[in-house]
């Protein structure tokens, strides 16, 4: 269904529920719940172990994006893999945050389509880029290590996945890529899945250019990038985080250009402030999605660090009245 949609209409992706859960203010005992009172080490910051905790919070921030417009929410998944919870001594409790995670953004997608049927929401299972790379040592004197491995990256990401599809999500966002071969982990660990269950769900996958050299942590320019990926069948490709939607307009041209798939944006609202908060309002933020809907450029579009609500609001008001980019290259296999 959301294929079809994609060639009629632009489809507004959700903002950042990091920020939103920042607003809340919550305590060391909030993140940990009645269940974890004991645990070993802070719990304080795991945002994604709020979906076990406190999935009322959860719920109700994807509740306020929906009702804002957004077409698409996303599981509150970002860091749920065992590489990433190893951080907090909770690597047992990765099939178990995805699971609970989606099933939360599924019964919430599923009550605002039933209020308005004529708008069908859906889930995409949010897949990090884990806290580990696979190309690129941590360490300056030793270039040649790795923290973690390719076949470690697959298992961790093949359990995320599971959790996610059995959980209820209806895409997969394989996001914030700043390393393509820990990206190609989690794509291998897709089709692994797919090819087991016999399903085929949309895969979007989304890249993260760090700074104006217009390239990912890993050195990949927009055409290397895009090149390393398209050997999938994606329903889109686009880029998102570290950089606003200024910033990201003429990397976002250049892939437009060359993918035979549709593109998507979700960029921060606007650049950090010396606090590193951001400042860009709705308002101004609206202003520069509007100018990527006038060229042409967009098929799916949301917001990522800083992006509230009320940013969503204004990009769908402004995405309705847009005409959706048709790819004009033929997607070989």
């Amino acid at each position: 269904m959301i294929k079809d949609i994609l060639n009629e209409r632009i489809l507004v992706l959700d903002g950042a529920m990091g920020t939103m859960i920042q607003r809340l203010e919550l305590s060391e005992e909030q993140f940990r719940g009645d269940r974890f009172i004991d645990h070993p080490c802070p719990l304080g910051g795991n945002n994604d172990l709020l979906s076990i905790t406190q999935p009322d919070a959860i719920r109700n921030i994807h509740e306020q994006y929906l009702l804002a417009g957004a077409d698409i929410i996303e599981t509150n998944t970002f860091s749920s893999t065992s590489i990433a919870m190893a951080d907090y001594q909770m690597e047992d409790l990765a099939y178990e945050l995805n699971y609970e995670s989606a099933k939360i953004a599924k019964e919430t997608a599923q009550k605002i389509t039933t209020q308005n049927p004529d708008k069908p929401r859906f889930v995409a299972g949010a897949i990090g880029p884990t806290n580990k790379t696979a190309s690129m040592s941590p360490d300056v004197n030793d270039p040649g290590f790795r923290a973690v491995s390719f076949d470690e990256l697959f298992d961790a990401y093949r359990e995320q996945v599971a959790g996610l599809v059995e959980g209820g999500a209806d895409l997969l966002l394989v996001e914030t890529i700043f390393d393509t071969l820990n990206a190609k982990a989690a794509l291998f660990a897709i089709q692994d899945y797919y090819q087991e269950k016999k399903i085929n769900l949309p895969i979007m996958v989304s890249g993260t250019i760090t700074d104006k050299s217009g390239r990912t942590l890993s050195g990949q320019t927009v055409e290397a990038f895009a090149i390393s990926v398209s050997h999938i069948p994606l329903i889109s490709m686009g880029f998102n985080c570290a950089l606003g939607a200024s910033q990201l307009h003429p990397y976002l041209k250049r892939l437009s250009k060359l993918t035979p798939f549709h593109t998507s944006i979700h960029p921060n609202a606007g650049l950090p402030n010396a606090f590193g908060e951001y400042d860009q309002t709705p308002q101004e933020m609206a202003v520069l999605i509007e100018q990527f809907l006038d060229q042409n450029l967009i098929n799916i579009v949301g917001g990522c660090c800083g992006t509230t609500p009320d940013h969503i609001r204004l990009i769908a008001e402004v995405a309705s009245k847009a005409k959706p980019r048709k790819p004009q290259i033929p997607y070989h296999v």
